[in-house]
């Protein structure tokens, strides 16, 4: 088996907050990032698929046409976006990257999964601190 993945970037912006609390309990659980005003990260996004490489080819997928596959179902979606209120796979659910990574994996999944090919683990870095990884 042999692993592949791309890395592309994109800036989005969220809060984190939860509509039953007050503005208080959220505070005092989400910290800054239930700021009123929202607050951005400068995302880092790794792909990795898995399978075996083509005999003719030599790849297991093509990373160019990886690359541009990421860019037109996920980065298209959320780049320069508020998570909250403009990215349609995020709506009425809470931004944190752990929700993120997961929708993320759930749009890739049906464009990346055709034939010997999978979707191993969508890695999403949103500080230098903080990144999750999502294995499906």
């Amino acid at each position: 088996m042999v692993y592949l993945t791309r890395v592309e970037h994109f800036n989005a912006a969220h809060k984190l907050y939860n509509k039953d609390w007050s503005n208080e309990e959220n505070k005092e659980v989400y910290g800054k990032c239930a700021n009123e005003n929202w607050h951005g990260h400068n995302y880092e996004l790794h792909v990795t698929i898995k399978g075996i490489p083509n005999p003719e080819t030599g790849f297991i997928y093509n990373a160019k046409n990886l690359g541009q596959l990421i860019q037109d179902v996920i980065v298209e979606k959320v780049d320069h976006r508020n998570l909250n209120l403009d990215v349609d796979f995020m709506k009425g659910k809470f931004t944190s990257a752990e929700n993120f990574a997961m929708g993320i994996w759930h749009e890739l999944k049906p464009h990346i999964e055709k034939g010997s090919v999978l979707l191993h683990c969508v890695k999403l870095i949103e500080t230098h601190k903080i990144y999750v990884e999502y294995f499906g």
